[in-house]
């Protein structure tokens, strides 16, 4: 098996019970304080979200993915224009791009089962500020982006990962798959990308 299809294949089977020990993961060892660890909250959530199911289990997930994506968004442009390399400017460019699409995506579909979650969109918005500070005063914008962008992917992984299990709808279906897909590739690249600098 390739080592991405490993991440993979760990990542989706995530479950709830799982969930806690990856928010409290230290991320000191990658440059980030132990104290920006994501998903202090938001990922403890999984289990309320585990509980729903139709059009609620929808609402609530969506509702989390867009203040997960919007995260991303904030955390590409607080590196934009700092960063130097060439494949991390890609990377940066790629997020704002992809992850804005899909929110707006998400928010029309929202409309549709009576709007956002806010308990569970904020809850999310929260530790996403928490991933956002440690960017802004990096001194090495390029491997902060880069190894703050492991755990918020991971993240994702596991909520999206629960919504292959959970959801019934073709549209969430198709973007879980798709944020798996894309995610546990740009993990890999990330890996590789620190690996190459030490």
């Amino acid at each position: 098996m390739q080592p991405k299809s490993l991440v993979l294949t760990a990542l989706i089977t995530l479950t709830p019970a799982a969930t806690p020990a990856l928010a409290q993961m230290d991320h000191s060892g990658h440059g980030l304080p132990a104290s920006a660890a994501p998903m202090s909250h938001g990922m403890n959530d999984l289990g309320g979200l585990a509980g729903l199911s139709g059009k609620a289990f929808d609402r609530a997930y969506l509702s989390m993915m867009v203040a997960h994506h919007q995260g991303a968004v904030d955390m590409a442009r607080a590196v934009q224009g700092r960063v130097k390399d060439p494949q991390v400017k890609a990377w940066v460019a790629d997020v704002i791009r992809e992850q804005t699409r899909e929110i707006g995506e998400m928010n029309t579909w929202l409309k549709a089962l009576g709007g956002a979650d806010r308990q569970m969109q904020s809850a999310m918005a929260g530790d996403m500020r928490g991933m956002l500070t440690p960017l802004k005063t990096a001194q090495n914008p390029d491997r902060a982006f880069v190894q703050g962008m492991l755990p918020h992917h991971a993240s994702a992984l596991g909520m999206a990962g629960l919504a292959l299990q959970k959801s019934s709808d073709p549209r969430v279906l198709k973007l879980s798959r798709d944020i798996i897909r894309a995610q546990a590739d740009e993990m890999y690249a990330f890996r590789q990308w620190l690996t190459r600098r030490g």
